[in-house]
C-alpha cells in the first residue's frame, strides 16, 4: 500500500508538470496565431458551460463521480496512468465481466507486473464533459481498490490542469 501512495504522489506531480508545460505550449501557440483576435474568444465559449473543476480530497487525491453507460461510478484522477483502469466490481456494474481468457494484457503497477483485461468504454460522463470511445483495462479487484481516470480520456480533452489545489477539467 505504501508503494501505490508513493506511486500516486510521483504520478500526481509528473501529470501537474505535464499539464503546466501543456498549458504553456497551448499559450505559446495561441498567441504565434495568425488571428490572435479569434482564439481566445472561442477559448472562453467552449469553457463556459464544459469545464468540470475537481477539489482536492483529505488524501491530497482528486476524486469525481462519473457514469458509464448510465451507471455512477468513482474515479480517482491519474495524470500518470495510460489508460482508464477499472476494477472487476465495477465494470460488472455496467454489464462488463471480462473472461479469464480476456486477462490477457499485461499492466505495470506500483504493485508490480499483472495481467488486465483491455476494453474500449463507448462513452465516459463527468459532469457536463462527455468522452466518447476512451480505451480502458479492468483489473481484479485485489490489484485495484479505486477506479483510475487516466490519459485515455484526459487526452481527449481540451485541457486539464492542476491549479490553486484543484484539478481542472476542460472540453
Amino acid at each position: 500500500m505504501r508503494n501505490l501512495m508513493i506511486l500516486a504522489a510521483v504520478l500526481v506531480g509528473l501529470g501537474t508538470y505535464m499539464a503546466q508545460m501543456a498549458d504553456k505550449m497551448s499559450l505559446a501557440s495561441a498567441s504565434a496565431s495568425t488571428s490572435p483576435q479569434k482564439a481566445p474568444l472561442q477559448t472562453v465559449a467552449q469553457a463556459s458551460g464544459r469545464s468540470l473543476d475537481i477539489p482536492r480530497d483529505a488524501r491530497g487525491h482528486f476524486q469525481t463521480d462519473g457514469r458509464i453507460d448510465g451507471q455512477r461510478i468513482n474515479f480517482m484522477v491519474d495524470t500518470g496512468a495510460s489508460l482508464v483502469a477499472l476494477n472487476e466490481k465495477s465494470a460488472a456494474r455496467f454489464g462488463l465481466r471480462p473472461s479469464r481468457s480476456d486477462y490477457n494484457a499485461t499492466v505495470t503497477t506500483a504493485n508490480g507486473t499483472i495481467k488486465a483485461a483491455r476494453t474500449r468504454l463507448a462513452m465516459i460522463e463527468l459532469g457536463g464533459l462527455v468522452v466518447r470511445d476512451v480505451d480502458a483495462v479492468v483489473l481484479p479487484d485485489e490489484a485495484l481498490s479505486e477506479n483510475l481516470l487516466g490519459l485515455s480520456f484526459l487526452s481527449k480533452l481540451k485541457r486539464f490542469e492542476y491549479a490553486n489545489g484543484r484539478m481542472v477539467l476542460e472540453q
